[in-house]
């Protein structure tokens, strides 16, 4: 089982571009067993555009998570810091092996699926 993501288009690019190296979430998925995550780039690209294994999932304070990721968060402290509002602890994915898709698919023909807020379980 893998789970697919909605990440916004510059964050999703910088992903496969190696430049951000975390997926920070306000809520993680519960499964613990996803090892795999796919990408969906949502508007105005809104399309899935690669994949990448889970290296490690932190899941810490805000200031802790942020000094431990931040050299690869591929955000701004401020874009952070709006992002976790009204948070106490935050989930930052760690990118292993990512692959962006030769082509990019499209979320309903491929998956059978309407773009999700956060994430979806996909089989």
């Amino acid at each position: 089982m893998k789970v697919i993501l909605s990440i916004k288009p510059e964050f999703a690019f910088k992903i496969f571009e190696g430049t951000k190296k975390f997926e920070f979430r306000r809520v993680l998925f519960k499964n613990k067993e996803i090892k795999n995550v796919v990408v969906y780039a949502s508007a105005p690209v809104s399309k899935v555009i690669g994949e990448f294994e889970i290296d490690t999932i932190f899941q810490q304070d805000l200031n802790t998570l942020w000094s431990k990721t931040s050299e690869f968060s591929g955000i701004t402290q401020d874009y952070y810091t709006d992002y976790f509002e009204g948070k106490d602890e935050g989930f930052a994915i760690k990118v292993k092996n990512p692959k962006m898709y030769d082509s990019h698919l499209c979320i309903k023909e491929s998956f059978g699926l309407n773009p999700p807020q956060s994430f979806a379980y996909i089989r």
